[in-house]
C-alpha cells in the first residue's frame, strides 16, 4: 500500500462523515438554545433586564400604539410542563 491508496482510502471515508455532519446539525432542534438578557435591556421601553428564557421558561411580548386590552405581564402553563410568560405593553 503506497501513500496515494491511503489518501484515496482517506477522502472515501471523509466525505460521508461529512455529509453525516451536515445532516445531524439541520436535523438539531433549533429551540435548544437560551437567551439570557443582560443589564439595560429594555423592549418597547419596558425593563427586561436580568431575565433568562429556554425551552421551559418563554416569553410572548406583544406591543401595542395604544393602551392594551390586558395590560401588564402574567405566567402562565404552556401545556407541555414549562411556562410561557405573557406581556400585553404599550410602547413608550
Amino acid at each position: 500500500m503506497t501513500f496515494h491508496d491511503l489518501a484515496a482510502a482517506g477522502r472515501l471515508i471523509a466525505a460521508p462523515m461529512f455529509g453525516f455532519a451536515v445532516l445531524v446539525a439541520t436535523l438539531a432542534p433549533a429551540g435548544a438554545g437560551e437567551v439570557r438578557l443582560g443589564n439595560n435591556v429594555r423592549i418597547g421601553g419596558h425593563d427586561f433586564s436580568n431575565q433568562t428564557f429556554d425551552s421551559k421558561h418563554r416569553a410572548r411580548i406583544y406591543l401595542y400604539d395604544r393602551k392594551p386590552p390586558k395590560e401588564g405581564c402574567v405566567w402562565r402553563s404552556d401545556g407541555r410542563g414549562g411556562r410561557v410568560k405573557i406581556c400585553h405593553l404599550q410602547r413608550k
